[in-house]
Parts: structure tokens; C-alpha cells; sequence
């Protein structure tokens, strides 16, 4: 768990399996524990019947790259009203270049093949992406475009996005990674497989009220 002071988090194994529990026993969540509803709700960007939910994840959060085959697996078996979008955190100046990376890499239509790449290269290979030199390397080396690279690191477009992330963060209260954001009425702190069972609890409540 990635946060502004930083906690010890242990990750359980992989047990999705225990999910469909969750849709069944939604009203025993605890909040404050489990989940936190959210005193002012956050406008969402989905159309109605959809429930949006947001990662809010960073490259350099260990628990986040450990999470990300769970987020993985869990994205590809929802259903087409959930709407899914990864935040990258800026709890920091520090986290700019890493929240720049990946909204670059979306606007390149990279995230596909780079996206766990490049959790890979920060926490397996030792890459610090710590500034557009060092990103635009690292990109070059898997064949993207290194001008198209700068270029995008450095476009309004990717401004504005990390903007809005910082906004987001601040409007769900997010203090640590990885957490999810569920329908702009609650936050699921990081607890590991278990975070997927509670946003699955969550989502069928929205979609029952």
C-alpha cells in the first residue's frame, strides 16, 4: 500500500473465486472498514444504467503491481454497464512523471502491451521514471515513437489528465494505493483480492437502488 506515509500490506493469494459471496452479502460490508461513503458525491462520466469504477493505482506502489493481475482478471468478466478507468495518483511532485507516463502511454494506444511493462521495469528492472529523459527511453527501447513519446508527455492533453486525476484523487479522499472508487459514492482502501469481493458488493447495491 502506496500512501503518504507508507503502511506494511500483506497480499493474500488469489481468491476470485469467493466473489459471487459478496453480491449476496452486501449488507454486511462495515464501513469505515470495509468502505467509506463518500460525504459529498463525485460526479461521474458514465451514462445511466452504468456503474463507473476508478483505480486509483502509481507505478512505484509494490501492492499496486501485485494487485494489477487480480484488477486484470476482475476487469475482463464485468459486465458491459461497468465502466472501468485507472487513475494515477499524484500524492506529490515526485508522482508527476509516473501519472505522465501512463496517460501518455494512452494517448499512443500503448497500454495494452506497456501498462504491466511497465510495473515490470520499476519494480523488477530498477527503472526509475523519474523524469521524460528516462520514460522516453525506456519507451524507444519497446518501439514507440520516441518524438510521438515527448511529444505526448509534454501535450496539453496529458496536462489536463493529470489535472483531473489530481482532482479526482482529492474528491474521493484518496490517501493510499492501490484503492478503487466506486460509482462516485465509495472508496475501497487496497485489501487485496478482498477489494475485488467488496467492489463487487458495492456495484450490486448501486444497481439495486
Amino acid at each position: 500500500m502506496q500512501r503518504r506515509d507508507f503502511h506494511r500490506y500483506t497480499l493474500a493469494g488469489a481468491a476470485l473465486a469467493a466473489a459471487p459471496l459478496a453480491w449476496a452479502q452486501s449488507a454486511n460490508l462495515r464501513e469505515g472498514t470495509d468502505y467509506r461513503a463518500l460525504g459529498k458525491p463525485v460526479p461521474v462520466d458514465t451514462g445511466p444504467g452504468q456503474v463507473e469504477v476508478l483505480e486509483f493505482f502509481s507505478y512505484s506502489c509494490i501492492h499496486c503491481y501485485r494487485f494489477e493481475p487480480l484488477m486484470t482478471a476482475w476487469m475482463r468478466k464485468l459486465p458491459k454497464e461497468i465502466v472501468v478507468r485507472r487513475v494515477p495518483v499524484g500524492f506529490n511532485a515526485a508522482f508527476e512523471p509516473l501519472q505522465r507516463l501512463y496517460y501518455t502511454l494512452e494517448a499512443l494506444g500503448r497500454l495494452g502491451d506497456l501498462h504491466e511493462a511497465a510495473f515490470k521495469a520499476f519494480h523488477d528492472e530498477r527503472v526509475r521514471f523519474n523524469g521524460l529523459e528516462v520514460a522516453a527511453d525506456w519507451a524507444a527501447r519497446r518501439g514507440v515513437d520516441r518524438q510521438a513519446f515527448t511529444q505526448t508527455w509534454q501535450s496539453f492533453g496529458v496536462s489536463g489528465k493529470v489535472k483531473r486525476a489530481l482532482q479526482l484523487q482529492d474528491a474521493y479522499e484518496v490517501d493510499a494505493t492501490p484503492s478503487l472508487g466506486i460509482a462516485g459514492r465509495y472508496l475501497v482502501p487496497g485489501q487485496a483480492e478482498r477489494t475485488l469481493i467488496i467492489a463487487d458488493a458495492l456495484i450490486a447495491r448501486v444497481r439495486q437502488a
